[in-house]
C-alpha cells in the first residue's frame, strides 16, 4: 500500500542528488534515509557504518547469500 506524504522541496532536492549516486529512485532514497534514521533512533549507540552493515547482512540472508559462522 502506498501513502502520499508531504516533504520539503529541499529534502527532495537532496534526495535527487543522492539517489543518482546510489542508483535509487528519489522515493527509494527517502525511504532508505528513513529506515537508517529509524534504526539509529532505536539504537543510539550504533554507528552509521554498523547500521548499514546490519542491513546489508539482512538483505544477504533474504537473498540466500550467507555462510554459517563457525566458532573457534
Amino acid at each position: 500500500m502506498t501513502t502520499a506524504v508531504r516533504v520539503s522541496e529541499d529534502l527532495v532536492k537532496q534526495a535527487r542528488i543522492y539517489s543518482k549516486i546510489d542508483k535509487r529512485s528519489v522515493t527509494g532514497q527517502i525511504e532508505y534515509w528513513a529506515m537508517i534514521g529509524k534504526c539509529a533512533e532505536e539504537n543510539p549507540d550504533l554507528t552509521f557504518s554498523l547500521i548499514k552493515e546490519i542491513f546489508i547482512g539482512l538483505t544477504e540472508i533474504e537473498q540466500g547469500e550467507y555462510t554459517e559462522y563457525k566458532f573457534g
